[in-house]
């Protein structure tokens, strides 16, 4: 497939990931045209408009751009660091952790608030468990922990079927609504979005570094890769997906396919595909989340519902022109 130069396919995102805000920002009940929307951000034009842009669109716009960028530049870390083109930044078992703790504060009728205290302590623990499951008596390895991933992953499952089966139906439609995703009040949506900076700034000087170890352990070896690099990476990707779960749900497909699509696209450098993820994931949940909000207005339908069905098609294409 043809490559596309880096900086082409750069500013290529950065207008589609604007075209997006403006259209997340401007879409609604209240249709706010562009001129308008700037306006409101800059504090200047009518109250009404600057009120729902400043007030209502722009955390949430935020918070699906953090949360598309974060779950995209974990799933190219993990794809890299395990080396399984089907990693994705579930496969370490946090989405289910933080959906147990997240269902826990629901079903014992705790504050809106401490939702997503519960749902950043329950990716914590999963995390841990992984780790200190993988680690046992012997050696880490990318196998040993993918295969750790998934079996934790499984029986958080479990525990969500059980919750649910569990829960009074007053509160059954907002726990699946959660868990397909939701971002609707997403908490502290500028938290999201530092992280999602930080988390870039961390891993995009280790890209030479991820280059050599996507050859394997031996040839980055050979090259001085430090052994502690891989699981500073994973805990960072752990991170970033403990804080887009935290902050929107579980959100699928995102992870998986936008590293894929970077990839086909502008090659397997890691220089270029960690921030081109982290663009084109923000800009694919932004999209996602307008669609959400307006197919069925004045109803919304949970986000994941979108990504899931613009993810399938698209991972099948991605598969067939790959072939």
């Amino acid at each position: 497939m043809m490559r596309i130069p880096a900086i082409a396919a750069f500013g290529a995102l950065a207008v589609v990931a604007l075209v997006a805000f403006t259209l997340a920002l401007g879409v609604g009940s209240v249709s706010i045209g562009p001129g308008a929307v700037l306006q409101a951000l800059l504090g200047d034009g009518d109250p009404t408009p600057r009120t729902i842009v400043q007030g209502l669109r722009l955390p949430r716009a935020l918070a699906a751009f953090a949360t598309g960028g974060s779950l995209a530049l974990a799933g190219a870390l993990l794809q890299v660091l395990l080396r399984n083109p089907l990693a994705d930044p579930y496969v370490m078992g946090v989405s289910g952790g933080a959906a147990v703790g997240a269902l826990l504060t629901m079903l014992i009728g705790a504050g809106a608030w401490l939702t997503p205290i519960g749902a950043f302590g329950g990716g914590f623990l999963s995390t841990v468990m992984v780790f200190g499951f993988a680690r046992g008596a012997g050696a880490w390895s990318p196998t040993r922990l993918l295969l750790t991933g998934v079996i934790v992953a499984s029986g958080w499952g479990a525990v969500v079927a059980l919750l649910l089966s569990l829960a009074p139906e007053t509160q059954l439609r907002g726990m699946l609504f959660w868990l397909i995703g939701d971002l609707s009040s997403p908490p502290a949506p500028w938290l999201s979005l530092a992280v999602l900076v930080l988390g870039l700034i961390v891993a995009w000087p280790f890209a030479r570094d991820l280059n050599a170890l996507a050859r394997g352990e031996t040839a980055a070896a050979a090259l001085g890769v430090s052994r502690r690099l891989p699981w500073l990476l994973f805990a960072l990707a752990a991170l970033l997906t403990a804080v887009a779960v935290t902050t929107a749900g579980a959100i699928g497909f995102v992870g998986l396919i936008v590293p894929h699509a970077v990839r086909m696209v502008l090659g397997n450098d890691q220089r270029i595909v960690l921030p081109a993820s982290a663009l084109a994931g923000g800009a694919l949940l932004l999209i996602a989340d307008t669609l959400a909000r307006q197919l069925l207005a004045p109803a919304q339908l949970p986000v994941g519902v979108i990504t899931a069905l613009i993810g399938v098609p698209l991972f099948l294409l991605l598969l067939k022109r790959d072939r």
